[in-house]
């Protein structure tokens, strides 16, 4: 006889683990759908501090080890498998993760978002030839050169202080003349002798016939146009919600899952946790929030199925 889940997560960043931590506990046979490369955004990140529970910080791999043991404790099975396409028109639920298909009485789609890339010329050419998102991955190969990070947020600003350990030099690149970073991001920054600013310009085009050799820059006030040696290029301009999958699923205009009620999408039985819905706020702790929520309005929603 196939195997019908009560519930199926697809994800496992913090919404995604949390969400089976809670599931599992109400014996709910729960199926993880992780991905090849299971864990979010936090399997790219280096200290965490802001993550209650640790004075010292953690760092973000081994915050997603701790989630994915105590899920896999309670019960919850995972399968590190990347997820393709799900039928969400018929009851259970069919899903689809490569060559593997499953059944679902409910499902929570909790897969995050991926970086935003620039779309400068000669941009997708070099990454990994001196184009990276992730300082905590590459910041060992740029030890003693000269590095660029692009954005002006809280991500750009980490970006920098890693990259600061091994680089002789970075360079935050904003398009803006004022950083959107939290004041406490900015203040470590600037407080870094390693660290300088770029304000009020745009990279056009990504320099070098293999490997970066440079940037080209438009002045976003006066649009001259001038060239900015650098041997890196590191963006952290945001991310893009992971929901080009789902079929039938209602998305706004920026790629995020629509939210009803919170926790609810278009269809009954499928719900939504995560950075896949949530473009305000983007924190581990949220994500977390939201993953725990949904969980226990899923739980409530398969009871009220029975009745």
């Amino acid at each position: 006889m196939e195997q019908v889940y009560d519930v199926i997560i697809i994800g496992s960043g913090p919404a995604g683990l949390t969400a089976a931590i809670y599931t599992t506990r109400t014996n709910l046979k729960t199926l993880i759908i992780a991905g090849r490369k299971w864990g979010g955004q936090l399997m790219l990140t280096t200290l965490v501090e802001n993550y209650p529970g640790f004075a010292e910080g953690i760092q973000g791999p081994d915050l997603m080890t701790a989630m994915r043991k105590q899920a896999e404790k309670h019960g919850a099975i995972i399968e590190e498998v990347d997820f393709t396409n799900g039928d969400f028109t018929s009851y259970p639920f069919t899903l689809y993760a490569e060559d593997k298909t499953f059944k679902s009485k409910s499902v929570l789609i909790a897969t995050g978002a991926d970086t935003k890339w620039l779309g400068a010329k000669g941009e997708m050419e070099k990454i990994g030839r001196g184009v990276s998102s992730c300082a905590p991955c590459d910041a060992a190969f740029f030890r003693n050169k000269k590095v660029v990070v692009v954005g002006g947020g809280d991500s750009a600003m980490e970006e920098a202080l890693v990259l600061s350990r091994f680089a002789e030099s970075v360079t935050i690149v904003h398009r803006r003349d004022s950083l959107k970073a939290s004041q406490v991001m900015q203040q470590k920054a600037k407080n870094n002798p390693k660290i300088q600013f770029l304000f009020n310009k745009e990279v056009i085009e990504i320099l070098g016939d293999q490997n970066v050799n440079g940037i080209k820059l438009k002045d976003t006030q006066t649009g001259g146009e001038s060239e900015f040696p650098t041997d890196g290029v590191f963006v952290a301009i945001g991310h893009v919600p992971n929901t080009a999958v789902f079929k039938g699923i209602h998305i706004d205009d920026h790629g995020f899952i629509v939210v009803h009620d919170h926790y609810l999408t278009n269809v009954p039985g499928v719900f939504v946790a995560g950075d896949v819905h949530d473009s305000q706020y983007k924190q581990a702790i949220t994500a977390a929030g939201f993953g725990c929520a949904a969980a226990l309005e899923l739980e409530r929603w398969l009871s009220d199925q029975k009745k």
